[in-house]
């Protein structure tokens, strides 16, 4: 089969061009696959971080996938050339992620032509149908580009609820978010802590850390993660390491901080990390925390899972789906600061590192990225 992934990818950075790239290694060991991606992915004003380019080392996708950078999302005189080169390679099924309906207008296009010039299936990943973020056109937007899909994939059950709004009779599958495999194998505490201090300065040997890693969004809850912490301290003394590039004022974060008087006992690396560097993270942590006010799914619950590590997280969209209450975590209330405190107060009292830690190892035998191509085959093959 003739598969091209449509969409972001290396050197452009971030969750979605990380995934495309591991959905084509995978694909590629039986199939005939190339990326179509981004020349120009936002207009720099539209861009919240510090730069669309990936800083990694390393770039993860197979070196023998071809990767053209082509598409520019806000110009329709590029989308017409992208649809003809595309439909040139005769492709069997395209596959295009889709999280914001910002890219609608580019993908509409060019899956459109391309269908029609070779009777191309279309296939989304859906990692969300209705964006964390919402803004006005959202909807028809939304609308316009599932016309041309033939297959949908989604990740939640609350993203399924989103997609049965929007499309009738198409056929959907549910397959959990697979695993984040591709920032390198575990390494022990002692080790991270050490690369963490030498790399970032910051000296966290002997104590107990808990973990807030990506963006830094509105959605994503953080503020109720540092409300939390006053009441924590008063019990234990935990450092909290807040990781990730912030998309929104840095200092209103630091100024709060700052109020609470809690400051020796929060860390904040304001930055995108490189692959390379992820795993030093995750391994110095006892636990990740996903105060999240709104979700589908996570990945970074993934990358915790990947590493064996516990997962406290708010109950909300499909968190629940894949942090298993007592067994690999916990789940509390959003927007609960006070739930928050509790339960990083019992996982530290009750000492259940080592019981979430083989729950974790076990859950994440769920999301191996077969199960992800094996749907993808039936779904065509239907």
């Amino acid at each position: 089969m003739k598969v091209i992934i449509v969409g972001t990818a290396f050197p452009l950075r971030g969750a979605m061009a990380q995934l495309n790239a591991i959905l084509a290694n995978y694909l590629s060991k039986d199939h005939d696959v190339e990326i179509f991606s981004f020349k120009r992915q936002y207009p720099e004003f539209l861009f919240p971080g510090k730069t669309q380019m990936d800083t990694s080392d390393n770039n993860i996708l197979n070196k023998d996938i071809p990767n053209t950078n082509i598409i520019d999302s806000v110009n329709p005189f590029n989308w017409q050339m992208t649809a003809k080169l595309i439909a040139a390679r005769k492709p069997d099924l395209i596959i295009l992620r889709f999280w914001i309906p910002f890219f609608a207008p580019a993908f509409y296009r060019i899956c459109n032509y391309v269908k029609k010039k070779t009777g191309a299936k279309i296939l989304f990943i859906c990692d969300n149908v209705i964006p964390h973020e919402k803004r006005p056109g959202d909807n028809f937007l939304i609308k316009l580009i599932f016309k041309v899909g033939d297959y949908f994939i989604i990740h939640s059950k609350s993203v399924e609820e989103d997609l049965k709004k929007f499309i009738k009779g198409k056929p959907y599958r549910y397959t959990p978010h697979p695993i984040y495999n591709i920032f390198g194998e575990p390494v022990g505490k002692e080790e991270a802590l050490e690369k963490i201090q030498s790399d970032f300065g910051i000296g966290l040997k002997g104590k107990k850390v808990i973990l807030f890693f990506g963006y830094v969004r509105k959605y994503k809850g953080l503020k109720y993660l540092i409300d939390a912490m006053p009441g924590i301290l008063k019990s234990i003394d935990v450092t909290l390491l807040i990781v990730g590039e912030f998309y929104e004022d840095e200092k209103i974060t630091l100024d709060h901080i700052s109020r609470l008087g809690i400051e020796k006992s929060i860390h904040v690396v304001s930055d995108y990390i490189p692959n390379e560097k992820v795993k030093y993270f995750f391994c110095a942590a006892d636990a990740v925390v996903l105060p999240y006010i709104d979700a589908t799914q996570s990945g970074i619950t993934q990358i915790a899972y990947y590493y064996d590590k516990p997962v406290i997280a708010t109950d909300v969209g499909g968190l629940s789906e894949s942090v298993l209450n007592g067994k690999t975590g916990f789940l509390v209330a959003p927007k609960d600061p006070g739930q928050i405190a509790d339960a990083v107060i019992k996982f530290y009292n009750e000492d259940l590192e080592n019981k979430f830690t083989e729950g974790a190892r076990e859950e994440k035998k769920k999301y191996e990225w077969e199960r992800m191509t094996e749907t993808i085959e039936e779904l065509y093959g239907k």
